[in-house]
């Protein structure tokens, strides 16, 4: 945290802004350190280095088509009526070492894949032939185990071909010695592909961040229990399990905890060792029963010199009550969100997500943002001071944007609905419709 954070907290009524608030946060976050994985394992993660190609893709001229290996004026004015006949010397499959030299007269019969053969120009797909069968064009090649004699005797060709007609010249990929990915690339299914196709086994990332979620209160249950009086079910830590492995995390839900502090304080301390970072969710307000608060206001006495958690109010709806430090002899990051579900949900994808992405070595933390024209019954009003977050669905085609659900932080059906965050600032108290506002986009 900031030492300017640390001073000013004391004064009880100060509201932190939005931006303060994120700035320490980022500020005190730090990119994971890089490891070497197996590219499955590395699935997700962000490159640190670039990754040079080893061998040129393909690495040899090959066939696009299963067909003949043909010399261009052997083929040359032929159709179905006056056939070029040709004769087959062989088979060439993929994966095989050696193949037959075609010379004039002369067809190999070739798989998709395969390594053009010597002596050969172009490739003619099988349906331009009679298979070898001596009637008209086929659609395909009899197996090679049902009918090895494919690869012997005449082949009729009923059409020209050019020279390199369907063959994927060496290097058309890429060639040896190009990039072929850059540093700072996330490790999707096709970047694993690539890498997987010049040879590399291994590759040095930073790891995708751990993140420890749990709830914390008496009155909830886990969904597929049976609820008692003055139950709910716990939705939060769920909601921000999957948000967290949607920002990219390897995520971690722990069971509600009870309202209890010496309980919470070693779930946290036992959630460690596993952790890159701790969100909790409920007992951050003013409360008796708020735990997390009393749990860990004091803890920067007890473990080493810098760490400790601080509790602030933002200039925020919803979402004011804020907790944000580390714990533990590493130091662990640890942000305390509200407990509503809705602050819950919008506290992580303001604060909560960006930190996510920064451990990841991100350079773009933040959700993509636009500007999109409301469209609403009334006007949307807001408090003075504070900066809302409203759920709203978003319409890109034509550019509007539509409240989901009212402004209560409880309303998870509304939710639900939405895929964006309408931003309203905070000198701004009214939005008529029509207006131009800001967008968080979620999807």
């Amino acid at each position: 945290m900031s030492s300017s954070a640390t001073t000013e907290v004391t004064g009880q009524d100060h509201l932190w802004s939005v931006s303060e608030h994120l700035d320490d946060i980022l500020g005190s976050v730090r990119p994971l350190e890089p490891i070497e994985l197996q590219l499955l394992d590395a699935q997700g993660c962000v490159l640190v280095e670039d990754v040079t190609v080893p061998v040129s893709l393909p690495p040899f001229d090959n066939s696009s088509m299963d067909g003949y290996a043909v010399r261009v004026a052997d083929i040359a004015g032929a159709s179905e009526e006056f056939p070029a006949v040709l004769t087959v010397i062989g088979d060439v499959a993929a994966g095989q070492g050696e193949q037959p030299t075609v010379g004039a007269g002369q067809a190999a019969r070739i798989m998709t894949g395969a390594p053009l053969p010597p002596g050969a120009e172009a490739v003619v797909p099988v349906e331009w032939t009679d298979g070898g069968l001596g009637e008209g064009p086929v659609s395909g090649m009899r197996a090679h185990s049902a009918a090895p004699d494919g690869a012997s005797g005449e082949v009729r060709v009923h059409r020209p071909a050019e020279a390199r007609a369907h063959v994927r010249a060496r290097g058309s990929d890429v060639q040896a010695g190009d990039r072929a990915l850059s540093a700072g690339t996330v490790l999707g299914a096709p970047q694993i592909a690539l890498l997987a196709a010049i040879g590399r086994g291994t590759v040095t990332v930073r790891p995708r961040p751990r993140v420890v979620v749990m709830s914390t209160g008496s009155e909830l249950v886990q969904p597929g229990e049976e609820l008692g009086k003055g139950q709910i079910y716990d939705s939060n830590s769920f909601a921000l399990t999957a948000a967290a492995r949607d920002a990219g995390a390897i995520a971690y839900r722990v069971g509600a905890v009870a309202d209890d502090a010496e309980t919470l304080r070693s779930t946290i301390e036992d959630q460690l060792i596993r952790a890159d970072l701790i969100v909790t969710t409920g007992g951050v307000s003013v409360g008796a029963y708020d735990v997390v608060k009393e749990a860990l206001s004091s803890i920067g006495d007890e473990d080493e010199a810098g760490s400790g958690i601080e509790f602030r109010k933002l200039a925020m709806q919803p979402g004011k009550p804020q907790g944000f430090g580390s714990i533990g002899p590493d130091h662990t990051p640890l942000l305390a969100l509200p407990g509503n579900p809705v602050s819950s949900y919008v506290s992580f994808e303001i604060f909560v997500r960006p930190a996510v992405r920064t451990l990841m070595g991100l350079p773009d933390v933040h959700r993509p943002t636009t500007r999109a024209e409301l469209t609403a019954d009334k006007a949307l009003t807001s408090p003075a001071g504070k900066r809302q977050f409203l759920r709203g669905r978003h319409d890109a085609e034509s550019g509007t944007v539509r409240p989901v659900g009212g402004a209560g932080s409880h309303l998870v059906a509304a939710l639900a609905h939405a895929d964006a965050l309408i931003v309203v600032p905070e000198k701004t108290t009214s939005v008529e419709p029509g207006a131009d506002v800001e967008v968080v986009l979620l999807g």
